[in-house]
Protein backbone atom coordinates (compact mmCIF):
# COMPACT_ATOMS: atom_id res chain seq x y z
CA UNK A 1 0.00 0.00 0.00
CA UNK A 2 1.49 3.32 -1.07
CA UNK A 3 2.00 6.18 1.35
CA UNK A 4 0.35 9.13 -0.43
CA UNK A 5 1.37 11.78 2.18
CA UNK A 6 3.56 14.59 0.93
CA UNK A 7 7.04 15.42 2.38
CA UNK A 8 5.60 18.63 3.84
CA UNK A 9 2.92 16.67 5.66
CA UNK A 10 5.59 14.28 6.99
CA UNK A 11 7.67 17.19 8.33
CA UNK A 12 4.65 18.69 10.01
CA UNK A 13 3.77 15.36 11.58
CA UNK A 14 7.37 14.87 12.80
CA UNK A 15 7.50 18.35 14.24
CA UNK A 16 4.20 17.77 15.99
CA UNK A 17 5.44 14.52 17.48
CA UNK A 18 8.65 16.18 18.66
CA UNK A 19 6.77 19.10 20.21
CA UNK A 20 4.42 16.71 22.01
CA UNK A 21 7.38 14.77 23.38
CA UNK A 22 9.09 17.94 24.65
CA UNK A 23 5.92 19.26 26.24
CA UNK A 24 5.01 16.03 28.02
CA UNK A 25 8.33 14.82 29.43
CA UNK A 26 9.27 15.64 33.01
CA UNK A 27 12.47 17.48 32.11
CA UNK A 28 12.34 21.17 31.28
CA UNK A 29 13.49 22.14 27.77
CA UNK A 30 14.72 25.69 27.19
CA UNK A 31 16.22 27.36 24.12
CA UNK A 32 18.29 30.55 24.36
CA UNK A 33 20.09 32.55 21.71
CA UNK A 34 23.76 33.51 21.79
CA UNK A 35 22.97 36.46 24.10
CA UNK A 36 21.25 34.20 26.63
CA UNK A 37 17.76 35.42 25.76
CA UNK A 38 15.09 32.77 26.17
CA UNK A 39 13.36 31.99 22.86
CA UNK A 40 11.48 28.88 23.95
CA UNK A 41 10.62 27.10 27.19
CA UNK A 42 8.53 23.94 27.50
CA UNK A 43 5.28 23.82 29.52
CA UNK A 44 7.08 21.80 32.24
CA UNK A 45 8.32 25.15 33.54
CA UNK A 46 4.93 25.75 35.15
CA UNK A 47 5.16 22.54 37.19
CA UNK A 48 8.86 22.92 38.04
CA UNK A 49 9.27 26.68 38.52
CA UNK A 50 5.73 28.06 38.66
CA UNK A 51 6.00 30.28 35.56
CA UNK A 52 3.85 30.43 32.48
CA UNK A 53 6.17 29.98 29.46
CA UNK A 54 5.26 33.44 28.12
CA UNK A 55 6.56 35.02 31.36
CA UNK A 56 10.10 33.88 30.51
CA UNK A 57 10.30 34.11 26.72
CA UNK A 58 12.15 37.27 25.68
CA UNK A 59 13.98 37.58 29.03
CA UNK A 60 17.64 36.82 29.61
CA UNK A 61 18.01 33.65 31.60
CA UNK A 62 20.68 35.27 33.78
CA UNK A 63 17.98 37.40 35.39
CA UNK A 64 16.55 34.32 37.08
CA UNK A 65 19.85 32.67 38.03
CA UNK A 66 21.26 33.19 41.53
CA UNK A 67 24.04 35.82 41.45
CA UNK A 68 26.56 33.38 42.89
CA UNK A 69 25.86 30.88 40.09
CA UNK A 70 25.79 33.22 37.06
CA UNK A 71 29.49 32.92 36.29
CA UNK A 72 29.29 29.14 36.33
CA UNK A 73 26.25 29.29 34.03
CA UNK A 74 28.04 31.67 31.63
CA UNK A 75 31.11 29.43 31.50
CA UNK A 76 28.95 26.49 30.41
CA UNK A 77 27.37 28.52 27.58
CA UNK A 78 30.77 29.80 26.46
CA UNK A 79 32.13 26.27 26.30
CA UNK A 80 29.41 24.95 24.00
CA UNK A 81 29.52 28.09 21.83
CA UNK A 82 33.26 27.72 21.29
CA UNK A 83 33.01 24.01 20.51
CA UNK A 84 29.64 22.86 19.09
CA UNK A 85 30.58 19.20 19.63
CA UNK A 86 30.83 19.69 23.39
CA UNK A 87 28.02 19.55 25.94
CA UNK A 88 28.19 20.88 29.50
CA UNK A 89 26.23 19.98 32.64
CA UNK A 90 25.89 22.74 35.20
CA UNK A 91 24.05 23.09 38.52
CA UNK A 92 22.58 26.51 39.32
CA UNK A 93 19.92 28.02 41.54
CA UNK A 94 16.94 29.37 39.57
CA UNK A 95 14.37 31.70 41.07
CA UNK A 96 10.94 30.12 41.46
CA UNK A 97 7.83 32.17 40.74
CA UNK A 98 7.15 32.29 44.51
CA UNK A 99 10.54 33.93 45.14
CA UNK A 100 12.33 30.87 46.51
CA UNK A 101 15.40 29.33 44.91
CA UNK A 102 15.32 25.90 43.28
CA UNK A 103 18.39 23.92 42.29
CA UNK A 104 18.37 23.07 38.56
CA UNK A 105 20.72 20.68 36.77
CA UNK A 106 20.99 21.69 33.11
CA UNK A 107 22.71 19.90 30.24
CA UNK A 108 23.73 22.52 27.66
CA UNK A 109 24.07 21.67 23.95
CA UNK A 110 24.82 23.84 20.91
CA UNK A 111 21.92 23.52 18.38
CA UNK A 112 22.69 26.61 16.27
CA UNK A 113 21.82 26.21 12.62
CA UNK A 114 19.84 23.06 13.43
CA UNK A 115 16.88 22.40 11.11
CA UNK A 116 14.56 21.96 14.12
CA UNK A 117 16.12 24.01 16.93
CA UNK A 118 18.13 27.14 16.28
CA UNK A 119 19.89 28.14 19.52
CA UNK A 120 21.38 26.75 22.71
CA UNK A 121 19.30 23.88 24.11
CA UNK A 122 19.16 23.39 27.88
CA UNK A 123 17.63 20.17 29.15
CA UNK A 124 16.96 20.78 32.88
CA UNK A 125 15.56 19.00 35.88
CA UNK A 126 14.80 20.01 39.46
CA UNK A 127 17.43 18.60 41.83
CA UNK A 128 16.53 20.65 44.92
CA UNK A 129 15.76 17.63 47.07
CA UNK A 130 19.02 15.99 46.05
CA UNK A 131 21.00 19.14 46.82
CA UNK A 132 19.30 19.48 50.21
CA UNK A 133 20.18 15.88 50.95
CA UNK A 134 23.75 16.49 49.84
CA UNK A 135 23.94 19.59 52.04
CA UNK A 136 22.56 17.67 55.00
CA UNK A 137 24.99 14.85 54.31
CA UNK A 138 27.86 17.35 54.08
CA UNK A 139 26.89 18.91 57.41
CA UNK A 140 26.74 15.47 59.00
CA UNK A 141 30.10 14.61 57.47
CA UNK A 142 31.59 17.79 58.90
CA UNK A 143 30.13 17.02 62.33
CA UNK A 144 31.44 13.47 62.08
CA UNK A 145 34.86 14.80 61.07
CA UNK A 146 34.88 17.24 64.00
CA UNK A 147 33.90 14.44 66.37
CA UNK A 148 36.50 12.09 64.98
CA UNK A 149 39.25 14.68 65.26
CA UNK A 150 38.43 16.05 68.72
CA UNK A 151 36.94 13.28 70.88
CA UNK A 152 39.27 12.02 73.61
CA UNK A 153 38.26 8.40 73.22
CA UNK A 154 40.02 6.47 70.46
CA UNK A 155 37.85 5.73 67.40
CA UNK A 156 38.53 3.22 64.63
CA UNK A 157 36.59 2.31 61.49
CA UNK A 158 36.56 -1.23 60.08
CA UNK A 159 35.35 -2.15 56.59
CA UNK A 160 33.39 -5.40 56.45
CA UNK A 161 33.57 -7.40 53.22
CA UNK A 162 31.46 -10.55 52.94
CA UNK A 163 32.20 -13.20 50.32
CA UNK A 164 29.87 -16.11 50.82
CA UNK A 165 30.60 -17.56 54.26
CA UNK A 166 33.84 -15.59 54.58
CA UNK A 167 34.02 -12.17 56.24
CA UNK A 168 37.08 -9.97 55.86
CA UNK A 169 37.78 -7.06 58.21
CA UNK A 170 40.02 -4.22 57.06
CA UNK A 171 41.00 -1.05 58.90
CA UNK A 172 39.72 2.05 57.12
CA UNK A 173 40.58 4.95 59.42
CA UNK A 174 41.83 5.81 62.91
CA UNK A 175 41.01 8.96 64.84
CA UNK A 176 43.86 11.30 65.90
CA UNK A 177 43.24 10.24 69.50
CA UNK A 178 43.69 6.58 68.53
CA UNK A 179 46.91 7.42 66.72
CA UNK A 180 48.18 9.43 69.69
CA UNK A 181 47.39 6.75 72.27
CA UNK A 182 48.72 3.79 70.29
CA UNK A 183 51.41 5.25 68.05
CA UNK A 184 49.68 3.59 65.08
CA UNK A 185 48.62 5.75 62.12
CA UNK A 186 45.86 5.45 59.54
CA UNK A 187 48.45 5.21 56.76
CA UNK A 188 49.99 2.15 58.43
CA UNK A 189 46.75 0.20 58.84
CA UNK A 190 44.49 1.33 55.98
CA UNK A 191 43.36 -1.68 53.95
CA UNK A 192 45.10 -4.09 56.35
CA UNK A 193 43.48 -6.81 58.46
CA UNK A 194 43.87 -7.01 62.26
CA UNK A 195 46.12 -10.06 61.86
CA UNK A 196 48.39 -8.20 59.46
CA UNK A 197 48.74 -5.30 61.91
CA UNK A 198 48.78 -6.99 65.32
CA UNK A 199 49.96 -10.49 64.52
CA UNK A 200 48.17 -13.79 64.39
CA UNK A 201 47.37 -14.15 68.13
CA UNK A 202 46.13 -10.66 68.90
CA UNK A 203 44.56 -10.25 65.45
CA UNK A 204 42.52 -13.43 65.90
CA UNK A 205 41.21 -12.16 69.25
CA UNK A 206 40.23 -8.82 67.70
CA UNK A 207 38.46 -10.47 64.77
CA UNK A 208 36.55 -12.76 67.13
CA UNK A 209 34.88 -9.69 68.66
CA UNK A 210 34.25 -8.20 65.20
CA UNK A 211 32.56 -11.45 64.14
CA UNK A 212 30.49 -11.36 67.35
CA UNK A 213 29.25 -7.85 66.52
CA UNK A 214 28.39 -8.80 62.93
CA UNK A 215 26.53 -11.92 64.06
CA UNK A 216 24.63 -9.99 66.75
CA UNK A 217 23.74 -7.19 64.34
CA UNK A 218 23.79 -4.70 67.22
CA UNK A 219 26.35 -2.82 69.37
CA UNK A 220 28.43 -4.83 71.82
CA UNK A 221 30.75 -3.79 74.66
CA UNK A 222 33.74 -5.66 76.00
CA UNK A 223 37.14 -5.28 77.60
CA UNK A 224 40.10 -6.44 75.56
CA UNK A 225 43.84 -6.71 75.95
CA UNK A 226 45.83 -5.11 73.16
CA UNK A 227 49.51 -4.59 73.84
CA UNK A 228 50.50 -1.47 71.90
CA UNK A 229 52.76 0.20 74.47
CA UNK A 230 53.86 0.24 78.08
CA UNK A 231 51.03 2.56 79.12
CA UNK A 232 48.31 1.12 76.90
CA UNK A 233 47.39 -2.50 77.33
CA UNK A 234 43.76 -2.88 78.45
CA UNK A 235 40.90 -1.24 76.54
CA UNK A 236 37.18 -0.85 77.16
CA UNK A 237 35.63 -1.04 73.70
CA UNK A 238 32.17 -0.48 72.23
CA UNK A 239 31.60 -1.75 68.71
CA UNK A 240 28.60 -0.79 66.54
CA UNK A 241 27.61 -2.10 63.08
CA UNK A 242 26.72 0.17 60.14
CA UNK A 243 23.96 -1.32 57.98
CA UNK A 244 23.67 -0.44 54.28
CA UNK A 245 21.34 -2.10 51.76
CA UNK A 246 20.40 -4.72 54.31
CA UNK A 247 23.97 -5.75 55.09
CA UNK A 248 26.69 -4.71 57.52
CA UNK A 249 29.35 -2.82 55.61
CA UNK A 250 31.33 -1.20 58.40
CA UNK A 251 32.06 -1.38 62.12
CA UNK A 252 32.60 1.74 64.21
CA UNK A 253 34.66 1.18 67.33
CA UNK A 254 35.07 3.53 70.30
CA UNK A 255 37.69 2.45 72.79
CA UNK A 256 39.19 3.84 75.97
CA UNK A 257 42.51 3.04 77.61
CA UNK A 258 41.62 1.52 81.01
CA UNK A 259 45.04 0.09 81.82
CA UNK A 260 45.42 2.15 85.00
CA UNK A 261 41.97 1.12 86.23
CA UNK A 262 42.61 -2.55 85.53
CA UNK A 263 45.96 -2.37 87.32
CA UNK A 264 44.32 -0.67 90.32
CA UNK A 265 41.64 -3.34 90.45
CA UNK A 266 44.31 -6.02 90.29
CA UNK A 267 46.25 -4.37 93.12
CA UNK A 268 43.04 -4.02 95.12
CA UNK A 269 42.28 -7.72 94.69
CA UNK A 270 45.79 -8.58 95.84
CA UNK A 271 45.42 -6.23 98.79
CA UNK A 272 42.08 -7.73 99.73
CA UNK A 273 43.55 -11.21 99.50
CA UNK A 274 46.34 -10.17 101.89
CA UNK A 275 43.79 -8.58 104.24
CA UNK A 276 41.75 -11.75 104.15
CA UNK A 277 44.86 -13.76 105.03
CA UNK A 278 45.54 -11.34 107.87
CA UNK A 279 41.95 -11.60 109.08
CA UNK A 280 42.16 -15.38 108.91
CA UNK A 281 45.28 -15.39 111.08
CA UNK A 282 43.60 -13.15 113.64
CA UNK A 283 40.39 -15.12 113.55
CA UNK A 284 41.96 -18.55 114.03
CA UNK A 285 45.52 -18.30 115.28
CA UNK A 286 44.87 -15.52 117.80
CA UNK A 287 41.26 -16.05 118.81
CA UNK A 288 41.70 -19.73 119.64
CA UNK A 289 44.40 -19.23 122.32
CA UNK A 290 42.46 -16.18 123.55
CA UNK A 291 39.41 -18.36 124.13
CA UNK A 292 41.57 -20.89 125.96
CA UNK A 293 42.97 -18.14 128.19
CA UNK A 294 39.50 -16.79 129.02
CA UNK A 295 38.21 -20.27 129.83
CA UNK A 296 41.16 -20.99 132.12
CA UNK A 297 40.78 -17.62 133.84
CA UNK A 298 37.10 -18.32 134.45
CA UNK A 299 37.88 -21.73 135.98
CA UNK A 300 40.60 -20.20 138.10
CA UNK A 301 38.14 -17.57 139.41
CA UNK A 302 35.83 -20.39 140.53
CA UNK A 303 38.60 -22.20 142.36
CA UNK A 304 40.37 -19.34 144.10
CA UNK A 305 40.16 -15.71 145.04
CA UNK A 306 42.73 -13.21 143.81
CA UNK A 307 42.90 -9.47 143.21
CA UNK A 308 44.56 -10.24 139.89
CA UNK A 309 41.62 -12.14 138.35
CA UNK A 310 39.35 -9.16 137.55
CA UNK A 311 42.11 -7.18 135.78
CA UNK A 312 43.04 -10.39 133.93
CA UNK A 313 39.48 -10.97 132.71
CA UNK A 314 39.14 -7.29 131.73
CA UNK A 315 42.37 -7.53 129.74
CA UNK A 316 41.09 -10.62 127.95
CA UNK A 317 37.79 -8.87 127.16
CA UNK A 318 39.75 -5.92 125.73
CA UNK A 319 41.81 -8.29 123.60
CA UNK A 320 38.57 -9.84 122.28
CA UNK A 321 37.23 -6.38 121.42
CA UNK A 322 40.46 -5.51 119.60
CA UNK A 323 40.23 -8.76 117.62
CA UNK A 324 36.63 -8.03 116.61
CA UNK A 325 37.42 -4.46 115.55
CA UNK A 326 40.53 -5.53 113.67
CA UNK A 327 38.57 -8.17 111.77
CA UNK A 328 35.91 -5.61 110.91
CA UNK A 329 38.53 -3.13 109.74
CA UNK A 330 40.39 -5.68 107.64
CA UNK A 331 37.30 -7.02 105.90
CA UNK A 332 35.60 -3.75 104.94
CA UNK A 333 37.54 -3.16 101.72
CA UNK A 334 37.85 0.19 99.97
CA UNK A 335 34.71 0.28 97.83
CA UNK A 336 31.02 -0.58 98.01
CA UNK A 337 30.03 -2.63 94.97
CA UNK A 338 26.34 -3.20 95.69
CA UNK A 339 23.80 -1.00 97.48
CA UNK A 340 20.12 -1.17 98.31
CA UNK A 341 17.44 1.10 99.69
CA UNK A 342 17.97 1.54 103.44
CA UNK A 343 15.47 2.90 105.97
CA UNK A 344 17.25 5.07 108.54
CA UNK A 345 14.68 4.25 111.24
CA UNK A 346 15.00 0.49 110.74
CA UNK A 347 18.81 0.60 110.61
CA UNK A 348 19.17 2.81 113.70
CA UNK A 349 16.68 0.69 115.64
CA UNK A 350 18.58 -2.54 114.95
CA UNK A 351 21.95 -0.97 115.79
CA UNK A 352 20.73 0.64 119.03
CA UNK A 353 19.33 -2.71 120.17
CA UNK A 354 22.71 -4.45 119.80
CA UNK A 355 24.75 -1.90 121.78
CA UNK A 356 24.94 -1.82 125.59
CA UNK A 357 23.43 1.66 125.97
CA UNK A 358 22.53 1.47 129.71
CA UNK A 359 20.23 4.48 130.39
CA UNK A 360 21.11 6.35 127.19
CA UNK A 361 18.26 7.58 124.95
CA UNK A 362 17.89 7.71 121.18
CA UNK A 363 15.76 10.11 119.10
CA UNK A 364 15.24 9.65 115.36
CA UNK A 365 14.30 13.10 114.08
CA UNK A 366 13.71 12.29 110.37
CA UNK A 367 12.38 9.26 108.53
CA UNK A 368 14.43 8.90 105.35
CA UNK A 369 15.59 6.22 102.95
CA UNK A 370 18.85 6.17 101.03
CA UNK A 371 21.13 3.87 99.04
CA UNK A 372 23.80 1.99 100.98
CA UNK A 373 25.17 -1.32 102.20
CA UNK A 374 23.12 -2.04 105.35
CA UNK A 375 25.53 -4.71 106.61
CA UNK A 376 28.50 -2.35 106.67
CA UNK A 377 26.46 0.62 107.84
CA UNK A 378 25.51 -1.32 110.98
CA UNK A 379 29.18 -1.11 111.99
CA UNK A 380 29.01 2.67 111.48
CA UNK A 381 26.01 3.33 113.71
CA UNK A 382 26.91 0.71 116.33
CA UNK A 383 30.37 2.25 116.74
CA UNK A 384 28.98 5.80 116.92
CA UNK A 385 26.42 4.79 119.54
CA UNK A 386 29.07 2.91 121.53
CA UNK A 387 31.39 5.90 121.22
CA UNK A 388 28.66 8.23 122.54
CA UNK A 389 28.03 6.05 125.60
CA UNK A 390 31.74 5.55 126.31
CA UNK A 391 32.45 9.30 126.21
CA UNK A 392 29.09 10.81 127.22
CA UNK A 393 28.12 8.51 130.05
CA UNK A 394 25.38 5.95 130.57
CA UNK A 395 22.60 8.58 130.37
CA UNK A 396 23.79 10.32 127.21
CA UNK A 397 21.13 11.48 124.71
CA UNK A 398 21.69 10.61 121.06
CA UNK A 399 19.89 12.18 118.10
CA UNK A 400 19.83 10.97 114.47
CA UNK A 401 18.38 12.77 111.44
CA UNK A 402 18.98 14.36 108.03
CA UNK A 403 20.73 17.65 107.29
CA UNK A 404 20.55 20.00 104.29
CA UNK A 405 18.65 17.30 102.35
CA UNK A 406 22.02 15.83 101.41
CA UNK A 407 23.07 13.63 104.29
CA UNK A 408 22.69 12.16 107.76
CA UNK A 409 23.92 13.26 111.17
CA UNK A 410 24.46 11.49 114.49
CA UNK A 411 24.97 13.74 117.53
CA UNK A 412 25.00 13.46 121.32
CA UNK A 413 24.99 15.79 124.32
CA UNK A 414 28.26 14.50 125.74
CA UNK A 415 31.53 16.42 126.19
CA UNK A 416 32.18 16.69 122.46
CA UNK A 417 35.50 16.52 120.61
CA UNK A 418 37.93 19.47 120.73
CA UNK A 419 38.63 21.03 117.33
CA UNK A 420 42.35 20.22 117.46
CA UNK A 421 41.59 16.52 117.99
CA UNK A 422 38.96 16.00 115.30
CA UNK A 423 41.40 14.69 112.72
CA UNK A 424 43.22 12.45 115.18
CA UNK A 425 40.13 10.60 116.40
CA UNK A 426 39.91 8.69 113.11
CA UNK A 427 43.47 7.35 113.36
CA UNK A 428 43.77 3.67 114.35
CA UNK A 429 44.40 3.18 118.07
CA UNK A 430 43.20 6.66 119.12
CA UNK A 431 40.79 6.45 122.07
CA UNK A 432 40.27 8.56 125.14
CA UNK A 433 37.72 6.21 126.70
CA UNK A 434 38.86 3.70 129.27
CA UNK A 435 38.83 0.23 127.72
CA UNK A 436 38.29 1.53 124.18
CA UNK A 437 40.13 -0.16 121.33
CA UNK A 438 40.76 3.00 119.32
CA UNK A 439 39.44 1.38 116.12
CA UNK A 440 35.76 2.35 116.32
CA UNK A 441 35.92 5.73 114.56
CA UNK A 442 38.52 4.41 112.12
CA UNK A 443 35.99 1.79 111.04
CA UNK A 444 33.31 4.48 110.75
CA UNK A 445 35.51 6.60 108.48
CA UNK A 446 36.55 3.68 106.24
CA UNK A 447 32.98 2.51 105.67
CA UNK A 448 31.59 6.00 105.07
CA UNK A 449 34.31 6.77 102.50
CA UNK A 450 33.81 3.36 100.87
CA UNK A 451 30.25 4.53 100.11
CA UNK A 452 31.65 7.58 98.37
CA UNK A 453 30.38 9.86 101.14
CA UNK A 454 32.19 12.60 103.07
CA UNK A 455 32.52 12.48 106.87
CA UNK A 456 32.97 15.51 109.10
CA UNK A 457 32.95 16.17 112.86
CA UNK A 458 31.26 19.27 114.29
CA UNK A 459 29.85 20.55 117.57
CA UNK A 460 26.49 19.00 118.46
CA UNK A 461 23.33 21.02 118.99
CA UNK A 462 23.60 20.51 122.75
CA UNK A 463 27.37 20.82 122.94
CA UNK A 464 28.34 17.22 122.26
CA UNK A 465 29.88 15.64 119.17
CA UNK A 466 28.11 15.67 115.79
CA UNK A 467 29.09 13.35 112.92
CA UNK A 468 27.77 14.26 109.48
CA UNK A 469 27.71 12.05 106.37
CA UNK A 470 27.43 13.97 103.08
CA UNK A 471 25.79 11.54 100.63
CA UNK A 472 25.32 13.91 97.65
CA UNK A 473 23.44 12.18 94.80
CA UNK A 474 23.32 8.76 96.48
CA UNK A 475 20.45 9.70 98.72
CA UNK A 476 16.82 8.69 98.12
CA UNK A 477 14.90 10.69 100.64
CA UNK A 478 11.34 9.54 101.15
Amino acid sequence: MEDDTTPRENDQRGHGWYRTLVEEVNDLATVVDTDGTITYVSPAVTRILGYDPDELIGHEGYEFVHPEDRERNADALETVLSDPSESETVEVRFRHADGSWRWIEATVRNRLDDDVIDGILLSSRDITERKEYELEFQELAEEYEALLNNVEDAIFLINVEEDGDTVRFEFERLSPSYEHQTGITTEEVQGQTPREIFGEEQGTELEANYHRCVNAGEPISYQEELRVGEGARFWQTKLAPVVSDGGITRLVGVTRNVTERVERERQLRQQNERLEEFASVISHDLRNPLNVARGRATLLAEQTESDHLDPLLQALDRMEAIVEDTLTLARQGDTISETESVSLTDLVGKCWATVDTADATIEIVDEITFQGDPGRLRHVFENLFRNAVEHGGSDVAVRVGSHNETGIYVEDDGPGIPVEQRDEVFEPGQSSAQGGTGFGLTIVKRIVEAHGWELSVLDGTDGGARFEFEMAEQREFA
